[in-house]
């Protein structure tokens, strides 16, 4: 599996749209600095997305995380690619005994399939829209990941790198 976290929040920068000839469109925005943090394991093999969204991103949370995952997955041994985080090295980090954690070389978010899922869900459900509220972030944020997930063969598409021969 290869794992990420990304950040939402109410900040939202104006996005190119469609809009018929000699119409501008108006794009709303604002500059709230509020951010929810999801946590996303996919699974190259078969498509499988695990997902987590907290307040805040630190070794606690992704050890809650990695527990979530090694009870998904409680009769396999899980491998996990990640960058270097400071929370993924820490000592403080909770690894279940089922998973084992690899690191990404440094600087190199494009090896990371995850980052593919973060780019369609900013396009598909963030793109040009404001929140009320953070709830209402969580909520889209929910909706998105819950739809992602159902979709296997797309996010088995996320991770068709030609450096990955699965």
């Amino acid at each position: 599996m290869f794992m990420d976290e990304g950040r939402f929040g109410r900040v939202d920068l104006p996005q190119r749209c469609w809009a018929p000839k000699s119409i501008r469109p108006a794009c709303p925005s604002q500059i709230i600095r509020e951010y929810s943090y999801a946590f996303a394991a996919l699974s190259v093999s078969d498509g499988c997305l695990e997902s987590l969204i907290h307040s805040r991103a630190d070794s606690e949370v992704m050890s809650y995380f990695l527990g979530q995952i090694a009870n998904e997955f409680p009769a396999e041994k899980v491998v996990i690619f990640m960058d270097k985080a400071a929370w993924h090295t820490t000592g403080k980090l909770i690894i279940p005994d089922n998973i084992k954690l690899e690191f990404l070389p440094p600087y190199s978010p494009q090896l990371n399939p995850v980052e593919v899922l973060w780019k369609e869900l900013r396009k598909d459900y963030f793109h040009n829209r404001v929140f009320a509220s953070m709830d209402a972030v969580d909520d889209q944020l929910e909706k998105g990941l819950r739809n992602m997930a159902g979709d296997k063969a797309r996010v088995r598409s996320f991770s068709a790198f030609s450096w990955m021969n699965m």
